[in-house]
């Protein structure tokens, strides 16, 4: 052991820049699967994520005026508070949508605990520090149903009746349930002498406890209670209720971001794997010599895996401990990602779970590697003596009779030497790219829900519902929208709960245009309604009751049977795809009274559904209710940030297997060199060479990687979609264009990375090469 342990050291003098090479590439390694450790956990948790950031409260008491808050501060387990905040019940319009909106009184500086995390805007900050009503911040999910935007002006009715116009002074993000239509209302903040004007004394109170051990929830509202006064609490809000409404969105992306992180796990063991095989089989004759003085096959493959096992550890830990020092001050999303990712669940587990596990893969590609090095013969000659790679095709020779220039066809033949490790080197650098892919399909699909909703189950931008009974009746509800020039098309719209056979469940039924004026569902199975009684589905309702599209499907609405024949399978982003759709034609046909709840309004195309409403709502009087259709981008936004960090960590796990493949490239190749110099190649042909095999890799690896990954992908995200219940066919594959960007970057990176070690072996004089032979 201790010779094995002084050749180790030795070897390591000699090699050191290899060592180096070895040990930053084990680093960047485990650095970017941290990274993409960190952007996983940032976009698959963000409810999560807002609490931490925000020190949100585990327990928000809504109550009655005049309940004694003070007296929750000495309650054992409660380690902070937020507010208490006087409240009022509002209704808030805005570009003729409307909400229902809770404005709380709050201070010129956030409160610690429970903090609104402002994305756009500012917080509630006077001017020339003096006190000024008329400002408000709304949350997040009521600014995206109001439409409102820093700066804009939104109608307020409080209790009285009275409306007061406020300007919206910034969006911030809550740990809190989200405003939901026909749910809870959202959150509004203004300063106390904007909520005197509007509440005019009828006020509640709001406060938030954040708890010592969040395992005790159920036990601190009990307690309270007792404190305040079961007579005083009008509502209790628990943060496992908040969690749970993104516990949906959460699963989605965690979902697509797991097969993102295999694949990178997977792509860094094979770049890992190849770096330390490529250093091995450029100690071929150090291996041999070990041999006739001595060592034995078993002394060889422990040297180098002990040797190898210790530039594993110190990569591991080098690039383990940049992440955690100074992956925070990282800019733009990933320094975000990593510095909240401290405060995130499974943050230790991934911290000591992927070098661990980076370094067992490293041990298993070393411990294979080391076991072919303890095979190698101890004679150095038999090297000199196998060819190096395969012969001249005739059409090769051919190429060169007709004047093709030498560095392409030698570039040809020395980017794909043997079949085998031809093979696995296009594998290795494909990986990366082929993830690359699949992140673009994912990235085209969010893009796919915003430029062409109407394929994506999206067909309507608007709906309005009239208000009953000073709202206009059907017909003039009818003749004002088509007053609108934006409004392409009107479908008078009901829904209603029916209960699936066995009275198990429910499912939303949705009567939506006429017979004579079809609701555009997408349809990507079957057909669209075109008779009685017949209906689409989503792929949640399929799934729900196991019958396929041509089944008949019986449910039970108000008490009456319906039977709808099943023609087609629609992509259904609501309500989990657990919706069947037909006309009001149909509903008609068991209910003659029936009356459209609602009208779903088809704009024009290039309309700005923010311009609609607000021309809708003049024309109307403000006597609709309008609503813009939630679209599933809107909640997976933040995993686009994610996707382009994501493609810029596995840009990085390719240019180190690049590196890898072209430093071996050249290595092996060296005695071919030397006999190209010899027959009279110049420097600048032998230079071309080694460019253009570097090109021809990357060509083939990032044209097979791109292929690939567009399958891949499109069966991923619509495996996706059906196991979401908005069904299989959302995949949108990138545009052409931008797949040949993906390669022809790839094919550059390729060329400027061998273009310096291209420039070295050109360099080389034949002497210099002489002893390599051997």
């Amino acid at each position: 052991m201790r010779a094995t342990l002084r050749w180790a050291q030795a070897d390591f003098r000699a090699h050191r820049g290899e060592a180096l090479f070895v040990v930053l590439a084990s680093a960047g390694i485990i650095a970017s699967l941290l990274l993409a450790g960190a952007l996983f956990s940032y976009a698959a948790n963000p409810w999560q994520r807002i609490f931490n950031q925000s020190q949100g409260a585990h327990i928000w008491l809504h109550t009655r005026a005049g309940a004694d808050m003070d007296a929750l501060s000495g309650v054992d387990g409660i380690a902070g508070l937020s507010g208490p905040f006087r409240t009022t019940a509002t209704t808030v319009e805005s570009r003729g949508a409307r909400a229902g909106v809770t404005l709380r009184a709050a201070a010129v500086a956030p409160p610690e605990t429970g903090r609104p995390l402002v994305t756009a805007g500012s917080w509630l900050a006077p001017p020339d520090g003096g006190a000024r009503a008329g400002t408000v911040v709304l949350e997040s999910s009521v600014a995206r149903a109001l439409w409102a935007e820093p700066g804009d002006t939104v109608r307020v009715t409080g209790p009285d009746g009275a409306p007061h116009a406020l300007e919206v002074r910034g969006v911030a993000e809550a740990a809190e349930p989200g405003y939901r239509p026909g749910a809870g209302p959202g959150i509004g903040w203004v300063l106390s002498g904007t909520l005197d004007e509007i509440a005019h004394g009828a006020t509640g109170q709001s406060v938030g406890l954040r708890l010592e051990d969040p395992d005790d929830t159920d036990f601190m509202v009990q307690r309270a209670v007792t404190v305040l006064g079961a007579d005083r609490v009008a509502q209790v809000t628990k943060w496992q209720q908040a969690r749970a409404e993104a516990g949906g969105d959460d699963r989605l992306l965690g979902q697509m971001f797991a097969v993102f992180g295999l694949g990178a796990l997977l792509a860094a063991a094979l770049a890992a794997a190849g770096a330390i095989g490529a250093r091995v089989r450029g100690q071929l004759r150090d291996i041999a010599v070990l041999k006739a003085v001595g060592f034995t096959p078993g002394q060889v493959t422990r040297g180098f895996l002990v040797q190898h096992l210790a530039f594993a550890l110190l990569g591991v830990t080098v690039g383990t401990a940049a992440i955690a020092l100074l992956g925070a001050r990282i800019p733009g999303r990933i320094g975000e990602a990593a510095a909240v990712w401290r405060d995130l669940p499974g943050h230790t587990g991934l911290m000591i779970g992927v070098p661990c596990g980076a370094v067992l893969l490293i041990a298993a590609a070393t411990g294979l590697s080391a076991w072919r090095a303890g095979r190698v013969p101890p004679v150095p000659v038999a090297r000199a003596a196998l060819p190096s790679a395969t012969p001249m095709t005739a059409l090769g020779r051919r190429a060169l009779g007709m004047r093709v220039p030498p560095a392409l066809v030698l570039g040809w033949r020395a980017a794909f030497p043997r079949r085998g490790r031809t093979l696995a080197a296009v594998a290795r650098l494909a990986l990366p790219m082929v993830l690359i892919t699949v992140a673009l399909v994912a990235w085209s699909t969010l893009d796919q829900f915003r430029s062409r909703p109407a394929s994506m189950g999206l067909p309507t931008a608007l709906t309005v519902r009239a208000e009953q009974p000073a709202g206009p009746s059907d017909p003039e509800l009818e003749k004002t929208l088509a007053t609108i020039p934006d409004i392409a098309a009107v479908h008078p719209g009901a829904e209603m709960a029916a209960l699936v056979p066995g009275q198990t469940g429910t499912i939303t039924l949705r009567g939506l245009g006429t017979a004579r004026h079809p609701y555009p569902s997408a349809v990507v199975e079957g057909r669209a309604v075109g008779g009685p009684d017949e209906a689409v589905a989503g792929q949640g309702l399929l799934d729900l009751l196991g019958v396929h599209v041509g089944d008949w499907v019986r449910m039970t609405v108000e008490g009456r049977p319906q039977i709808l024949h099943l023609v087609g399978r629609t992509i259904e982003p609501e309500s989990g795809g657990r919706v069947i759709t037909t006309t009001i034609d149909a509903l008609r046909e068991r209910d003659p009274r029936l009356r459209p709840g609602f009208h779903a309004l088809v704009l024009r195309e290039g309309a700005d559904p923010r311009a609609v409403s607000g021309t809708l709502a003049v024309a109307a009087g403000g006597t609709l209710e309008i609503r813009e259709t939630p679209n599933p981008a809107d909640r997976l936004e933040p995993a686009r940030g994610v996707i382009a960090a994501l493609i810029a960590v596995l840009a990085l796990i390719g240019l180190i297997e690049l590196l890898t493949l072209i430093g071996t490239g050249v290595r092996d190749r060296a005695r071919d060199l030397l006999a190209l110099k010899a027959i009279g190649l110049t420097p600048r042909q032998i230079g071309s060479m080694i460019v253009t095999a570097a090109g021809l890799t990357a060509l083939v690896s990032a044209v097979g990687g791109t292929t690939v990954g567009a399958l891949f992908g499109s069966w991923l995200v619509d495996t996706q979609g059906a196991s979401s219940g908005i069904g299989a066919g959302i995949a949108q594959l990138p545009p052409w264009p931008v797949l040949l960007t993906v390669i022809v970057v790839a094919v550059l990176g390729a060329v400027a990375a061998a273009a310096l070690p291209a420039a070295r072996a050109a360099r080389r004089r034949p002497a210099d090469s002489l002893s390599e032979t051997l």
